[in-house]
């Protein structure tokens, strides 16, 4: 089977299969299925909401693809939800704190970001390291220990601003913020050109440096890898460290392009999203890309179906059938690929049979 199957094949799969999937749960619940997906599709052409869906879709990519790091390396960094909430935070008071010229000012919260989120990302990699602790409970654990940080450092007795009823960080200066593109009667946020940048280094890292292919090596068989010379620990501990520090950047695109300060109430749960985005792309940053546009799109359009009387929950339902359904249509694809490649060799093995008794014959005559 071809690599384009292979690849192509197991998303495409799993959006019919949702879709029809999606449609028998709307139509048992009295609602008519093309109604409901011509909604969802022409709110798509309706105000801001294809620029929504686009920033939207930035913020999943960007922790689709700290997921996806983990995975290259067979962890599981579920963590990503703490690791980028504990770098917004902390790059949120220390963000608008500075004072700074242009551009400086917007590389130095960059950098905090990745550096807060990594730090975060440390612990679980030391413990994984050093204790063979699973990174799966670990990560769980301080993802539950994070909101009790944000709670504590935006108190108004540490670093937190009351403006009415809300209360959140300082504001960052204008000088750390990153502005947008207006389009029609929304605003791109210009980190869209940040996070192409992201995915096309995590590319070039996986698929043309000596370190990509060690990681990968190293998550096919820890075994064959070390034979091979290669640090499993280390590269274990790096794996995560880079994971961390993609995920420290996951709240960047709306607090340098919309919010500008972190708060209790800003939005949470990005982290687990980019698991199912992750998986869905298949660790590919142009995968992972059209997982995280099909995901904000779903987001965004929900909110549509009430005007029909459809509850919005059909998309999640949608997403989770998505989820669930790549992962079947990848195991079918991969079998069907290997009992391909099975009926090749046992034709080729057939055929080389065939040739040596003819051989064999011909010398006995």
């Amino acid at each position: 089977m071809s690599s384009w199957r292979t690849r192509l094949l197991p998303p495409l799969l799993a959006i019919v299969f949702a879709v029809i999937l999606t449609a028998i749960a709307l139509i048992i619940s009295g609602a008519d299925p093309l109604q409901a997906y011509g909604t969802m599709i022409g709110q798509l052409f309706k105000g801001s909401t294809a620029v929504d869906t686009v920033n939207l879709a930035t913020v999943y990519y960007l922790s689709g693809l700290a997921v996806a790091i983990g995975f290259q390396m067979n962890l599981f960094n579920i963590g990503v939800e703490g690791q980028y909430r504990f770098a917004a935070i902390v790059t949120a008071i220390i963000g608008g704190a500075l004072q700074l010229p242009p551009v400086i000012h917007v590389i130095a919260i960059l950098i905090v970001a990745v550096a807060s989120g990594m730090l975060y990302a440390a612990i679980p990699a030391v413990l994984k390291v050093t204790r063979g602790v699973s990174e799966v409970i670990s990560t769980i654990m301080l993802n539950a220990i994070v909101g009790g940080i944000v709670a504590f450092l935006v108190n108004a007795d540490q670093f937190g601003v009351q403006t009415g009823n809300n209360i959140a960080t300082r504001e960052i200066a204008e000088t750390g913020r990153i502005p947008g593109v207006p389009i029609g009667s929304g605003e791109l946020f210009g980190f869209v050109i940040i996070a192409a940048l992201i995915g096309a280094a995590y590319w070039f890292m996986l698929n043309r440096t000596r370190f990509g292919f060690e990681l990968k090596a190293s998550g096919e068989s820890t075994t064959a890898a070390a034979a091979g010379g290669v640090n499993a620990k280390k590269m274990t501990l790096i794996a995560m460290l880079l994971s961390g520090g993609v995920a420290g950047l996951v709240a960047m695109p709306e607090l340098l392009g919309r919010d500008f300060s972190y708060g209790i109430t800003s939005t949470q749960m990005y982290g687990f999203t980019g698991i199912a985005v992750a998986l869905l792309g298949r660790n590919h940053p142009a995968g992972i890309a059209l997982g995280a546009l099909l995901w904000a799109f779903l987001d965004r359009s929900a909110v549509s179906l009430e005007q029909i009387n459809v509850s919005k929950e059909i998309a999640t339902i949608m997403q989770g059938v998505i989820v669930l359904s790549v992962v079947i249509a990848y195991e079918i694809v991969r079998r069907a690929d290997l009992a391909a490649e099975q009926r090749r060799v046992g034709r080729a093995l057939a055929g080389n049979g065939r040739k040596g008794s003819s051989v064999s014959e011909g010398g006995a005559v």
